[in-house]
């Protein structure tokens, strides 16, 4: 099939959409649950170390066929992870997750084709950093607040912070979300030579 121009198989549409779909549902379920080591269990869930591979795979999507492409993987993957997310948590987070999901991913992915002919760690570095600001944000307000379970009082000793817990647990979420792209350059840059670029889009080669 072509899509926006593009030639694509529908068995190469299926990895990145079943990778979307997993990552997003694993990530609704632990985000339910705090780490309970190291004392941050006030601080951080599961999800903040499963949720980032989302923008890996969008990326690398994005890379290989374009952003046409790539949205289309989005809608879709949206589409199963909202249904899986409503049966493995709760409708409350199967909605925010799904309206921060495609925001996030749709940011990400307008701001890597832009990028797309810098250098190769900029596009998916930024693409990430800004879609996953407004994913945090967008997930955890719709999620969590007024919730009396997440909303009670948390101080922050070194600070003297006292913020809401959906709050800490936002921050802290995005601080890993941020390490966890950073990391994320080691495969996206060790698969960059398997994936032939896109060149949907005129000046040098697509990186």
């Amino acid at each position: 099939m072509k899509i926006a121009g593009t030639e694509v198989t529908i068995s190469q549409l299926a990895f990145p959409a079943i990778a979307m779909m997993a990552v997003v549902a694993a990530s609704n379920v632990l985000v339910q649950y705090p780490v309970q080591h190291f004392g941050l269990a006030e601080v951080l869930t599961w999800g903040a170390f499963t949720y980032p591979l989302a923008f890996l795979v969008n990326d690398l999507t994005n890379r290989r066929f374009g952003p046409a492409v790539a949205r289309r993987v989005v809608y879709f993957g949206f589409a199963l992870a909202v249904v899986l997310s409503i049966w493995l948590a709760t409708p409350r987070i199967a909605l925010a997750s799904g309206t921060a999901f495609l925001v996030g991913q749709l940011l990400d992915i307008g701001v890597f084709n832009r990028l797309r002919r810098m250098s190769w760690w900029q596009a998916p570095l930024a693409g990430s950093f800004l879609g996953s600001a407004i994913d945090t944000v967008l997930f955890f307000s719709l999620a969590f607040a007024g919730d009396a379970e997440m909303s009670f009082a948390v101080t922050y000793h070194l600070t003297g912070i006292t913020v809401p817990l959906w709050v800490g647990l936002a921050f802290f979420d995005f601080v890993v979300k941020m390490a966890c792209a950073l990391l994320s350059l080691v495969p996206y840059g060790a698969l960059m030579g398997w994936l032939k670029p896109w060149g949907g889009v005129q000046g040098s080669p697509a990186r």
